[in-house]
């Protein structure tokens, strides 16, 4: 499951784990489940989770505020929600202070904690296509020669091909050769998407080897 959306459940009652595994399934989630916040970290060590983190506040060893403390130590990005009695709300409240997603006040319904969960796996499937992309696009950039480089930031001033051959001393035939080359490689059209494209990436945006 570690490389595919999941509900990741951690609740130290296996009565409870069941019955909301169930819930999950009978809505077409996928599940898995932890006895105890130490089990899901350990499953975090083996590999990285997506989908994401429903944590009973109360548990053993570790309290569901103790496992949320440790995955935003290691920098986890999955949603969170709490599942909390009455008296936890302010514990809760805190832990939406340091990230986490939501909190679902027991007794809750069953349609509103699948809608939340739902939600939160819409967010962290729109968090990991933006990492994606963001990751792509870096690895087109660290791709281009140095010439082409140098081409791409003049292209992306709106610099004309002839202009550009004047500011690096080269033909204008190799000025266009490497505006394609940058074009296929960047994915793009135009200069303005080559621009857009390294607004998002302001490092890029500087002359190599200064």
């Amino acid at each position: 499951m570690a490389g595919e959306p999941a509900v990741h459940l951690v609740d130290d009652e296996a009565p409870v784990r069941d019955a909301l595994a169930f819930l999950l399934h009978s809505h077409g989630l996928p599940a898995c489940t932890y006895a105890s916040g130490p089990e899901l970290l350990a499953a975090l060590d083996a590999g990285p989770l997506r989908g994401c983190v429903v944590l009973d506040v109360r548990m053993e060893p570790l309290s569901g505020l103790q496992v949320h403390d440790a995955l935003v130590r290691r920098g986890v990005a999955l949603p969170v929600l709490f599942l909390s009695g009455h008296g936890d709300i302010p514990m809760a409240v805190d832990a939406l202070h340091k990230g986490a997603f939501d909190f679902v006040e027991k007794p809750f319904s069953d349609d509103a904690l699948v809608e939340r969960i739902q939600r939160a796996l819409r967010l962290e499937a729109r968090q990991h296509a933006a990492r994606d992309d963001e990751e792509r696009a870096a690895a087109q950039l660290a791709s281009l020669t140095d010439r082409e480089h140098e081409v791409m930031l003049r292209v992306a001033a709106g610099k004309l091909n002839k202009v550009i051959a004047d500011e690096l001393g080269i033909a204008i035939r190799t000025v266009e050769v490497h505006r394609a080359r940058v074009f296929a490689k960047l994915a793009v059209r135009s200069a303005a998407e080559v621009a857009t494209l390294l607004a998002r990436h302001p490092a890029e945006a500087q002359e190599r080897g200064r």
